[in-house]
């Protein structure tokens, strides 16, 4: 009973974090798009850089 409890515990920490980096991911896209639009290369590296490490992180909960 207590393996159940801390499964279903980890798997709505889970649900509850994706949620957080799928936001995270949606600033990331608009703030990229804005540098996009101003040609600002230096930040166009920076968030395709937190992009991908969200993606990374994304993937990681989904294998578990």
């Amino acid at each position: 009973m207590k393996q159940l409890m801390n499964n279903l515990k980890k798997k709505a920490v889970e649900k509850e974090r994706t949620a957080v980096l799928r936001m995270e991911m949606d600033y990331e896209l608009a703030t990229l798009y804005e540098a996009m639009q101003e040609s600002n290369e230096k930040k166009q590296s920076e968030t395709k850089e937190k992009l991908e490490k969200i993606r990374l992180e994304l993937l990681k909960l989904k294998a578990l």
